[in-house]
Parts: structure tokens; sequence; C-alpha cells
């Protein structure tokens, strides 16, 4: 079974690239994506249709209160410490993207255990998915999930 989860792009406000350029968290995206990731997110605002798909996957990254549904694979990013300064951890989730009817890209949800998005989904790839894909704010996409 797949989660699909669909939304328009969005800016962010730009920090995403301070967090995926550490080392640390590299190394476990290679991981989870099989190639180190973009040093950056594509921010994604959840229509209401993907909310209730969005919110399960809070509820397996420990993030809110519920009972978790499907299988889709939560995957572990390991915070840590660096010259007295705190990198959080992460849940990611494996899956692909595209827009419209285009080419698919592999990709992952990645929602960090300290986030004020509750109806964003932050996505890493290995590609800068604005060129890849190619897309611009407002533009819609789809995220299929891969189920465990």
């Amino acid at each position: 079974m797949t989660v699909r989860i669909i939304g328009k792009v969005s800016s962010g406000l730009g920090r995403a690239h301070v967090f995926m350029s550490q080392r640390h968290y590299q190394s476990q995206f290679k991981t989870v994506l099989g190639v180190g990731a973009w040093p950056g997110t594509l921010n994604v605002d959840l229509g209401s249709g993907s909310m209730d798909d969005f919110s399960h996957l809070r509820v397996l990254a420990g993030l809110e209160e519920g009972t978790a549904k499907e299988s889709v694979q939560p995957l572990r990013i390991e915070g840590f410490e660096r010259d007295g300064r705190s990198f959080g951890g992460a849940t990611a989730f494996r899956g692909r993207i595209r827009k419209d009817e285009g080419d698919w890209e592999d990709c992952a949800i990645l929602i960090p255990d300290l986030t004020r998005h509750t109806s964003t989904a932050e996505v890493i790839s290995g590609a800068f998915l604005r060129e890849s894909l190619p897309c611009s704010d407002g533009d819609s996409v789809e995220i299929d999930l891969n189920s465990a």
C-alpha cells in the first residue's frame, strides 16, 4: 500500500541548509536516500486531503498522539552536539516525488523532532528538486511513500 501526499510547493525560511550540510546528518541521509542529500529542503504545503496521512507520519515520528495505522517505515536520523550547539534528531520516510505527470525523483519526507510545521512537509532528495522536477512556489506536487 502506498501513502500519497499532495500539496503545493512553498518557500521556507531558508535555514535548512545550515542543518542539511552537517556531515553527521549527511552520512545518515545516505542511508535513507542512497546518496547524500541536497543541502536544503523543498517545502510542500499540504492540501486538506493529505492532512490525515501527514498526521499519521507525525504519530510515527512521535510528535503527535494517535494510533499508527499503516506500515510506512520510519527511519531515525540521530541528533548530535557540535561546539556546544545541539542539532536535533528527525524521522525520515522514503518515497518519490513528481510534478504533474512528470518523472518521479527519489526523496524522503523529513520530520524534525523540533519543528513548527504541522501542515508542511519538508522533502529531501539527492537532487535540487526545484530544478530537477522542475517546480516553483505554488506548483502542485505528489509524494508517494513506500510502505514496508
